[in-house]
């Protein structure tokens, strides 16, 4: 497995990543497809990302993580966000890119990392809860576009 640094040249090819997760439900908040041109700006380049790495091997890209700048979170925090294909779960990227992701948000003055994970996303609240994070608020009356009615919970890491 590689770890390294997203560039925009990925772009593509998380999209596509993302989009099959969004279009599969049940595990991240987003609901509208990303094009490339739109992760570069939400996850690779700009102002709102702090930094984004990426797993791949010799099958292809296996998943990525972001930290990225929240307004409504404290001076110093960093909104965290992880993506693996589903056909590629457990296969030890999410623990590796978090390794990777805490180094980089150190270096770049990151104290607090945010998770805010649906409600009703198992499998997310368990691999942060497996980093580390601790429940510090929750918003059980968050819906989906669809008026579904997810709810949402937020934890921290503290580096």
């Amino acid at each position: 497995m590689i770890l390294r640094p997203a560039r925009p040249e990925d772009a593509p090819a998380m999209a596509a990543l993302l989009n099959r997760i969004i279009a599969i439900g049940g595990t991240t908040a987003h609901e509208a497809p990303f094009t490339p041109e739109a992760i570069i700006t939400h996850y690779i380049a700009g102002d709102e990302p702090i930094c984004c790495h990426l797993a791949e091997d010799e099958q292809g890209l296996i998943g990525f993580q972001s930290v990225g700048h929240n307004a409504a979170l404290p001076e110093g925090w960093g909104d965290i966000g992880t993506f693996v294909a589903s056909d590629r779960q457990r296969t030890g990227a999410g623990r590796a890119l978090f390794a990777v992701t805490m180094t980089a948000a150190r270096g770049a003055g990151v104290t607090v990392l945010n998770a805010t994970i649906r409600a009703d996303n198992a499998p997310g609240l368990g691999y942060y809860a497996r980093r580390g994070f601790v429940d510090y608020a929750e918003d059980p009356d968050f819906r989906l576009k669809s008026g579904a009615r997810v709810g949402r919970v937020s934890r921290r890491f503290d580096l």
